[in-house]
């Protein structure tokens, strides 16, 4: 079985890259039958996040990728860590270091003044002298001195690193016990029994590490996938301005996180020409075996177009249901269907189909200034509230067509044009010269709020 994990740190906000990789991980792991974990890697209590957790937590529930078990948080871990630092001392396999702070400043220097590669020189390795009684040991874990650490990435193919340009004996645990990110990443994996893990290779360089935990243990190495970053289109890394925001921003912007994760799919993986993926279709479809090996450029035109078109097929129930995060409930409106399929095409994102949907649906506290100084010039409230007095005349009306049929034969009496009235209702009715089409409008609103809108202009005398 297949089990994957996305393990964010929570010392600052999820965003747009790592809910890729959680969404690669995701699929991957659904798309099997296998489990999809999520572990939160707070082992760094000092930059640790609590408001940074709960938002990674937002994240996934808004995206709907769901995952298996209880969230795994390291820091209720420390225990677990702690023994399997102990049975790498006892085994020989890790030891105490007492290198101080100005002997390896001084080593690093003298490394940097030979132009060599700044590493640990090993010096307490096999140390069996009288430790020195002003140091606080950390713990080291032994590497290979030499030969090669080679796997095959599922993205990269064969990566192999010679461990002396790579690796030393690294630091596993602080003076203070606390365990360091390598370490406790390996053990995390093995014990929460994942088998293949999908990351951005600016991981690659901490595999070797990794690997060289797992075989101390004596764990099972899983397959891992290294995905190339996403830039910006310069080829840059990505910035807040380019589209490296917290993912929830993404959702007051007004994205639909169907929407996000069709984007997201498509940056680095493809399938043919194809552009907009349902969900099924992305279990059905997607292998990380197929990731690109070069980098994917943020595109934010093309995020902006893929939202329009969720926008413009997804069900009425579902963008209803959006609408009420956006602080509008049509639930309870009997005409929500016509107002949405009114609008859907108009709309770039769910900021606009709700700004759009409550002009129609409430009535207006103010008129655009603008619009009224363009369009209720001259006799423009008089042939307007003339207009009401048609409709009031004509009983309940219900269709956009006998709306229209009213208003032709209205100004056709007075030998106006459409001109004349449709730009003056639709200040009345949404407040100011922009909606749709007029009629589809009033049909929607309905005949009795319609009376009153007019009514409420003219009344305004502005």
């Amino acid at each position: 079985m297949i089990v994957t994990r996305f393990a964010p740190s929570p010392t600052g906000y999820l965003h747009i890259g790592g809910l890729r990789t959680a969404l690669y991980s995701y699929l991957w792991a659904k798309k099997s039958g296998g489990k999809f974990l999520l572990r939160i890697e707070d082992t760094d209590l000092k930059r640790n996040s609590k408001e940074a957790a709960i938002a990674i937590e937002e994240a996934f529930k808004w995206t709907g990728l769901s995952h298996d078990e209880t969230i795994t948080y390291q820091s209720s871990r420390f225990d677990i860590y702690k023994k399997y630092v102990q049975q790498l001392l006892d085994e020989g396999k890790a030891y105490y270091c007492y290198m101080s702070s100005s002997e390896k400043d001084e080593l690093y220097e003298k490394q940097k003044a030979n132009k060599e590669r700044t590493k640990y020189d090993g010096r307490y390795r096999n140390f069996k002298g009288i430790p020195p009684s002003n140091v606080e040991p950390v713990v080291r874990i032994k590497a290979p001195l030499e030969g090669e650490i080679s796997f095959i990435d599922g993205v990269k193919g064969e990566v192999a690193f010679d461990v002396k340009d790579v690796l030393d004996d690294f630091v596993i645990a602080r003076a203070d016990g606390t365990p360091l990110y390598n370490f406790v990443v390996a053990i995390d994996d093995a014990l929460m029994g994942v088998t293949e893990v999908i990351r951005g290779d600016d991981h690659l360089s901490n595999t070797p590490k990794q690997m060289v935990v797992y075989k101390a243990l004596g764990f099972d190495i899983p397959k891992f996938y290294h995905v190339p970053m996403i830039l910006n289109p310069n080829g840059k890394k990505l910035s807040k301005r380019d589209g490296a925001m917290d993912v929830m921003d993404y959702k007051k912007d007004g994205y639909l996180p169907e929407a996000i994760l069709n984007f997201l799919i498509r940056l680095g993986w493809s399938h043919g020409d194809q552009e907009i993926f349902s969900m099924n279709e992305m279990l059905e479809l997607f292998n990380p075996n197929d990731i690109n090996k070069s980098a994917s450029a943020y595109n934010a035109e093309k995020l902006s177009w893929i939202n329009t078109q969720y926008i413009k097929s997804l069900h009425v129930d579902r963008l209803v249901e959006v609408l009420k995060e956006y602080d509008l409930d049509l639930s309870g409106f009997d005409k929500a269907e016509e107002l949405i399929n009114l609008l859907r095409d108009r709309a770039k994102n769910m900021n606009e189909l709700k700004d759009m949907a409550s002009s129609i649906v409430n009535e207006p506290t103010q008129y655009n200034q603008k619009a009224v100084e363009k369009f209720l010039k001259g006799d423009a409230l008089e042939i307007l509230a003339a207009f009401n007095d048609e409709l009031k005349s004509k009983g309940d009306i219900t269709l956009a067509e006998d709306f229209k049929d009213i208003a032709n034969s209205f100004l056709d009496s007075r030998g106006l044009k459409l001109k004349h009235l449709a730009q003056p209702i639709r200040i009345a009715i949404v407040g100011s010269a922009v909606s749709p089409s007029v009629f589809d409008v009033l049909s929607i609103v309905g005949f009795k709020s319609v009376l009153k809108r007019i009514d409420n202009l003219c009344k305004t005398g502005v």
